[in-house]
């Protein structure tokens, strides 16, 4: 006589199998891939037409990023340490220096009548740059914005930036707003 072995029922193994698919398509929270916010500078007016090529190079930082990750900044071979501090120099330009980036005084709240610098970030990055250390150099041109809001949000106001309410973080904005543009890769071997 032959020995019948037991049998597990599928029947219910399929149900349990479509409850745990729904389980988990409901309960998992997918990454959402976050992008790097970033304000263009307005376009230039066309009444500063004389001498305009002039002021434009002044109130352009220009951070470069070679295929071999080399950090070029206005045209010199720079440590990645040292870009915060070239960065905040260039847009506070605190010594109003005629080769960093001019000002204008506008009008704004809990401030009043302040100069705020017209200047942009250039970045500009080569086909082989890695992305580690393009995220190294926009982490960095990021804090020199970061470091500067803040001290001038504790003189003010006596808290850090992140501290303030909505709209004192708005007048700090105004006063140091984010002003870097990327120019399109360049090909592998560029500066």
């Amino acid at each position: 006589m032959a020995r019948i072995t037991p049998e597990i029922p599928s029947a219910s193994l399929a149900d349990i199998a479509f409850m745990l698919l729904i389980f988990f398509l409901v309960a998992t929270t997918m990454d959402v891939d976050s992008g790097l916010s970033r304000t263009l500078p307005p376009m230039p007016e066309d009444e500063e037409q004389e001498d305009d090529s002039q002021i434009r190079e002044r109130n352009i930082f220009t951070v470069r990023v070679d295929a071999l990750d080399r950090l070029l900044v206005e045209g010199d071979l720079e440590d990645l340490r040292n870009l915060r501090d070239r960065a905040k120099e260039f847009i506070a330009n605190p010594n109003d220096e005629p080769h960093l980036p001019d000002k204008e005084i506008e009008d704004i709240e809990y401030f009043g009548e302040i100069p705020v610098s017209r200047q942009v970030i250039s970045l500009q990055n080569a086909r082989g740059t890695s992305y580690g250390m393009y995220i190294k150099v926009q982490n960095e041109l990021t804090a020199a914005y970061n470091e500067l809001r803040d001290e001038l949000a504790m003189d003010q106001f006596g808290r850090i930036f992140d501290r303030l309410d909505t709209d004192q973080q708005a007048a700090v904005r105004k006063v140091f707003p984010m002003r870097i543009s990327e120019a399109e890769p360049r090909q592998v071997g560029g500066n």
